[in-house]
């Protein structure tokens, strides 16, 4: 267990991402990933309005009943830039997710340079986080984003500006993110200055590190690749788990993980060094593939996951 920024609250160090919990073919089986994932201590759980069109939310708010959801952390994110769409995301993420209370909503996305002006700009989506907390409806505000440190900072720049504090802060933190455009080395440090739960995301790329020479060869293993994330200074890692095996490869990996070793952080990266070498394998740095919001543009101003018209 962890202590998620200043919020005063714990969370397990491995957190269950929600998008993978729409892949399998049965609600059941996403029920049972969940409750392993809780029974053997992972209380932090990931998702998003839009994932899946919706299908991991309902998929959360099923396997999260019968007394399930008491035990965990429960995080999910929005699109919504503008106050209305935004309110009615987080309206219908509650009644998709079958809670009254969302601990943690998150502004999802944030990629563009933009985007901080106009979450905080007039009638912005800042104003509808901010009335769902008065409202009880959430308890803590953070934000995504996968694209730019400087993206990221900027949107903590605008929220200093407009006197508002994030309580977490989500972002790629991986083997190859020290070695191109890093988020570990630009955003983290600032993170753990201001006291802001730092949730670590796509410790495996989401699964394209498995297919660069360091895994491909076997001189890293996902095993490393989740304990070098878990090393680092994280609130929270969250890892995607699509089968009962992937979880238990993570659950793994938390459970032997040992306190930060400099040696062993300095061999991870030797071996990444070449791989990561232009963002090579971070698609979500420098291809548009993970962009879902510049796919379906709509959900920025809607609570519609269908195109309008």
């Amino acid at each position: 267990m962890r202590k998620l920024g200043s919020t005063g609250v714990q969370v397990s160090a491995l957190g269950l991402g929600g998008f993978h919990l729409g892949l399998p073919k049965e609600d059941k089986e996403a029920t049972r990933i969940v409750h392993m994932a809780i029974d053997h201590g992972v209380t932090f759980m990931d998702n998003c309005w839009d994932y899946n069109d919706g299908k991991s939310h309902l998929r959360m708010g099923k396997a999260l009943k019968d007394g399930y959801r008491a035990k965990v952390f429960l995080m999910t994110k929005i699109d919504g830039r503008t106050r209305e769409s935004a309110a009615a995301q987080i309206d219908q993420s509650l009644q998709s997710l079958g809670t009254d209370t969302i601990d943690l909503l998150q502004i999802h996305e944030v990629i563009r340079m933009s985007d901080a002006d106009r979450v905080f700009g007039p009638n912005g989506a800042i104003e509808a986080l901010v009335a769902a907390k008065e409202a009880g409806k959430i308890r803590f505000i953070g934000f995504t984003g996968h694209k730019s440190p400087a993206i990221h900072l900027a949107m903590l720049k605008a929220a200093k500006k407009h006197r508002f504090r994030f309580d977490a802060v989500q972002m790629p933190l991986n083997v190859m993110d020290a070695h191109y455009d890093s988020f570990g080395t630009k955003v983290l440090p600032t993170l753990v200055e201001d006291g802001i739960g730092v949730l670590g995301m796509k410790p495996l790329g989401s699964g394209l590190f498995m297919k660069s020479e360091p895994l491909a060869s076997g001189s890293l293993t996902p095993r490393d690749c989740l304990q070098y994330s878990l090393a680092l200074p994280t609130s929270v890692v969250i890892t995607g788990c699509d089968t009962v095996g992937i979880l238990k490869q993570g659950l793994e990996a938390a459970y032997s993980a040992a306190p930060r070793s400099t040696s062993v952080h300095d061999a991870v990266l030797a071996k990444t060094l070449v791989a990561a070498k232009d963002g090579a394998w971070e698609k979500y740095k420098t291809s548009p593939t993970f962009d879902g919001t510049a796919q379906h543009p709509w959900w920025l101003e809607t609570a519609s996951l269908s195109p309008p018209g």
